[in-house]
């Protein structure tokens, strides 16, 4: 079953990894942070080997987007960001694993100082 892990963030500036540009983030201790980057890189390593990790991308400034909205007929274009929210898409990692249990699991370990990950499975066509 295939799931997306999808990570809310708003760091100020944007960039990745977004804990380094959070509030949150900047309130924890650089030694930390630089061992939680090196647990990440070791949890990634390790999706990869077993195959659970199919892919995954940190996204650009949500002011870098275009959204398209159906109005009237047609799609009418708008400069990002969407919303006005606290937090924005940062990012997002596909996973297939064999249960749900497993999934929750892995997407505990995405969440960071300033973070929320949100685990989705992603839609069966039938």
């Amino acid at each position: 079953m295939k799931y997306v892990i999808l990570i809310h963030s708003n760091p100020k500036p944007w960039g990745h990894p977004t804990d380094r540009f959070t509030d949150e983030g900047r309130a924890v201790p650089t030694a930390e942070l630089d061992a939680a980057d090196r647990a990440f890189d070791g949890l990634l390593a390790e999706l990869s080997a077993s195959g659970e990790l199919v892919t995954g991308e940190a996204l650009a400034d949500p002011a870098s987007a275009t959204v398209y909205r159906w109005r009237s007929g047609e799609s009418l274009a708008s400069e990002g960001p969407f919303a006005e929210t606290q937090e924005h898409l940062a990012g997002f990692f596909l996973i297939d694993c064999a249960t749900r249990e497993r999934a929750e699991q892995i997407a505990t370990q995405f969440a960071g100082p300033g973070s929320v990950a949100e685990l989705r499975p992603a839609f069966v066509w039938e």
